[in-house]
């Protein structure tokens, strides 16, 4: 089943406290919430050129959210209602173990933490030019990080104390990370096209995907005790078990015009195979009826299931 989004082009999704998936629309500065089977409802945000990317619950009730190119953390309410912190080229946020927000700053390599009352921190990533990209809460009272540049993975304790493991695979530029299943940390290489495995102990486990040109970018735990994973260069979601089996699944077709409009930014032509390449899956998430929901950067939201 595929949304079309009017007002913009999805990139980051999570499900809300309220029932709602939330989402952010990257170029027109705006962020979306849609209840499932009801019209979406979008807020513009003051500055509209900010670059609203990823974005994920808070401890609360609010929604939080990263803007890398307007240099600004922000938190929105369920109203509309939104407070913003500066922060130097935010990409990754997750909600902590200890009640703070924790972000990951691309361009100067370093992790944030702000803190409900508004404390500020900020921890050096021990790898130069690594450009951390997403975050997330592991099992262990610390937060692990992808290191696109640098190649590897990066675990910060609460008190600001940062591990890298390097990835056995050069160039595999890795992007997004969740906690598994199985109480390990999963994450895809966007350079190498592999899904990979980390233990809290760093023991890394790298799976190639059928199609290594499909340019992985999210991951995260599914409700059937798998991993879900975006394919953007193939417009394709695919799905891992803890043993490693790999599957994959082809989005809804788009919509004619937004293939048009889609087709018109990447320069390329007609055709069914152009076609699934346009719909540029980003971020995605489980959504509140169970489903596995996807941000298209072609103009909409898809509902696996």
């Amino acid at each position: 089943m595929l949304t079309v989004i009017d007002e913009g082009t999805p990139y980051g999704i999570a499900t809300g406290p309220d029932g709602a998936l939330w989402f952010t629309l990257v170029h027109q500065g705006r962020i979306g919430t849609m209840v499932p089977g009801q019209k979406p409802v979008v807020h513009q945000l003051a500055q509209a050129d900010g670059q609203p990317t990823v974005i994920t619950p808070g401890p609360d009730g609010a929604m939080w959210f990263s803007e890398g190119q307007g240099g600004r953390v922000s938190r929105i309410t369920a109203e509309g209602r939104v407070t913003s912190h500066e922060a130097d080229s935010p990409y990754g946020i997750v909600a902590g173990p200890d009640g703070g927000m924790w972000f990951t700053q691309m361009r100067i390599g370093r992790i944030g933490r702000i803190g409900l009352d508004g404390e500020r921190a900020d921890f050096e990533v021990p790898v130069e030019g690594g450009m951390p990209a997403f975050i997330t809460s592991g099992p262990d009272d610390a937060l692990w990080f992808t290191i696109n540049q640098g190649n590897a993975i990066g675990r910060v304790s609460l008190g600001g104390d940062v591990t890298v493991h390097p990835l056995p695979t050069e160039g595999a530029a890795p992007v997004g990370i969740t906690l598994g299943p199985d109480g390990a940390l999963w994450f895809v290489e966007i350079g190498a096209g592999q899904v990979g495995r980390i233990s809290t102990s760093g023991e890394i486990t790298e799976y190639p995907l059928p199609d290594r040109a499909a340019r992985p970018h999210a991951i995260i735990t599914g409700p059937d005790g798998a991993l879900w994973f975006t394919e953007w260069a193939a417009g394709r979601v695919g799905r891992i078990t803890v043993d490693g089996a790999i599957e994959e699944h082809a989005l809804p077709p788009l919509p004619a015009e937004l293939r048009a409009e889609a087709g018109a930014e990447a320069g390329v032509g007609d055709g069914d195979d152009g076609a699934v390449r346009k719909a540029e899956p980003h971020g995605l998430t489980v959504g509140p009826d169970g489903a596995i929901w996807v941000a298209l950067e072609a103009g909409a939201l898809a509902r696996l299931g």
